[in-house]
Parts: structure tokens; C-alpha cells; sequence
């Protein structure tokens, strides 16, 4: 039975209407999570017509379809390319990813995704295996925790951040999200606490979840397994995955550098379906806060 309170799709509607879904095609999505957005694709797929839903979070599971032409795969969607194959699919017609972490997990005090709560440094999104944010804070080099604060959670005192940490953990090892507010507060500017702590807990989780290189693996192999025509939606929350999508989209690669052929046109895989980025109205702002921050970017395969 799906929990209600799992996630709340946004930009459903406009998600479903980019794919420009046939309804004898094989689609893809890859951060099932509640399975709001896989229900729609599903709605719109006859007999023939198939949907693989991908994801490494256990809690997913228990959201599970109950169809025949639904296929839920356990794993990080990094791994997109090798699972469609072992599942005999060699091209896809769509796919969509939705990158935003859901309310389930920041509310859930026992994942550590949130500064809100007690409780672990944990923020993994597969709770089964890898290294969590305790890990990394108490084993991490000062010049490495410093760049993560930096690149991921662009704070400017995450040198200063960095050091603090390093020296705390000799003392003791940090093992909650009690004793990390307790080192980090007084780097925090207290005018903009809520959105610096959100920034360098961001940065902790990309760190864990690997999130940046799961991406570009999941983007290169999408690029590959989508039939000319096939549709690709991506679903961004922050600047530097939303950053990342916009150049692969318009150039076919993450440097954003573009490469024109003799005749002057650009050498990418994709046609731009919106040129423009797609931002939820502000009545849905209002029915899912969690939207505010989303972006949506869509593209089809040339």
C-alpha cells in the first residue's frame, strides 16, 4: 500500500505532457520514490506499452505498482543502462527523473536529512550500504571537507567550517546532528540560518549519495538508450544539478562547451522541447512548498 505522505509529484502535469508518451511505448522512471509520476505514465500505456521504475531507497518498495506492465527495479539509477539491458531493452521512448529529495525523507529524523531534528548523521539514501554523513565528517581531510562545503553547499566559510569540524573530532567523535549544529553554528550567519544550514546539509548529502556522478552517468546512458524522437524530462531542485542538465541538454556535455560542425550547427544529441525553464505556478507552489525550488527541463533525442 503506498504511503500518502511519501511525496507529492511536482509538475506532474507538465512532466507527463513533455514525455509526449506513446501508448505502446517503453518508458523509464528513475526516482520512483511514492510513484506519483510513474501512476500518470502508467494511465497513458496500453497492453504493450511498459514503465521500469528505479530506485535504491528501501522505503520505495512499499510503493510498489501492482501492474503487469510496471517493473520496479532496487538500484541507484547510475546503473540505468546495465539493468534495461538485463531486462532485454535495448531503446527507450522516455524518461524522467525527478532529483528532489521528498518530505518523507527530511521528516523521517531517523535518515539525518534534516537540521530540524535530532538523531544520526546518516543521509543515505540507500540505508544498506555506503559510507553516511558520520562517516564522512569524522574521517574526511580538512582540504576535502572544505572543498565538499564549498563546490556542493557554496558557502563561503567552509574553510573555516572545515577546520572546526577537524578539530572537534579529536576531541570526540561527532555522531549526531546535535553535535554538528553544535560546531557549525557559529560559522552560520544568523540572518540567513535556515538557508546556509540547508546549503551545507545539501552538500553533506550529495556527498553521500553521490549524487553529481550518478547524474552525468545516468544523463550519458539515457542519451544512449532513447530512440530518435524519445523524450527526457529532468526534474532539478538546486543550481548545480539544474546547471549540469541545462549544458548536457544543449551541447551533449557538461562543460556547456559547444561544438559546431562545418555547417555552424551544434553538435548535440538533443532537440530543447522547451527552451525556456518550466517553474510550477504559484497555485501549486501553494498545495506542494516542496515544488517552490523545481525546475524542468525537456529534451528529445535527434
Amino acid at each position: 500500500m503506498q504511503n500518502p505522505v511519501y511525496h507529492i509529484p511536482a509538475l506532474l502535469n507538465e512532466c507527463i505532457e513533455g514525455l509526449n508518451i506513446r501508448p505502446d511505448g517503453i518508458y523509464v522512471d528513475v526516482t520512483f520514490g511514492g510513484g506519483g509520476h510513474s501512476r500518470e505514465i502508467l494511465k497513458r500505456l496500453n497492453s504493450r506499452g511498459h514503465l521500469y521504475g528505479f530506485d535504491q531507497d528501501a522505503d520505495a518498495e512499499r510503493n510498489i505498482l501492482q501492474d503487469n506492465r510496471f517493473t520496479f527495479v532496487r538500484s541507484n539509477f547510475r546503473f540505468l543502462k546495465n539493468f534495461m539491458h538485463y531486462h532485454g531493452v535495448e531503446d527507450i521512448d522516455g524518461l524522467l527523473a525527478d532529483l528532489g529529495v521528498s518530505f518523507h525523507h527530511f521528516d523521517d529524523s531517523e535518515r539525518g536529512f534534516s537540521f530540524r531534528f535530532g538523531g544520526k548523521l546518516d543521509m543515505r539514501m540507500n540505508n544498506r550500504a555506503g559510507l553516511s554523513a558520520a562517516d564522512i565528517l569524522n574521517n574526511y581531510e580538512e582540504e576535502k571537507l572544505a572543498d565538499l562545503f564549498y563546490l556542493y553547499g557554496e558557502l563561503k566559510t567552509a574553510r573555516k567550517i572545515a577546520v572546526a569540524i577537524v578539530k572537534k573530532r579529536c576531541e570526540k567523535k561527532i555522531s549526531d546532528i546535535d553535535d554538528f549544529l553544535e560546531i557549525i553554528r557559529p560559522f552560520i550567519n544568523r540572518k540567513q540560518e535556515k538557508k546556509e544550514l540547508a546549503q551545507l546539509f545539501q552538500a553533506l548529502r550529495i556527498e553521500v549519495n553521490h549524487e553529481m556522478d550518478s547524474l552525468r552517468k545516468m544523463l550519458m546512458q539515457a542519451s544512449e538508450l532513447l530512440k530518435p524522437g524519445g523524450r527526457i524530462a529532468i526534474l532539478t531542485y538546486h543550481s548545480l544539478e539544474d546547471r549540469l542538465v541545462k549544458n548536457f541538454f544543449k551541447t551533449g556535455n557538461f562543460e556547456g562547451k559547444v561544438d559546431k560542425d562545418f555547417f555552424g550547427k551544434v553538435n548535440t544529441p538533443f532537440r530543447l522541447v522547451n527552451n525556456k525553464v518550466i517553474a510550477p505556478s504559484e497555485k501549486e507552489v501553494e498545495q506542494n512548498p516542496r515544488s517552490r525550488s523545481a525546475k524542468l527541463r525537456i529534451a528529445e533525442k535527434i
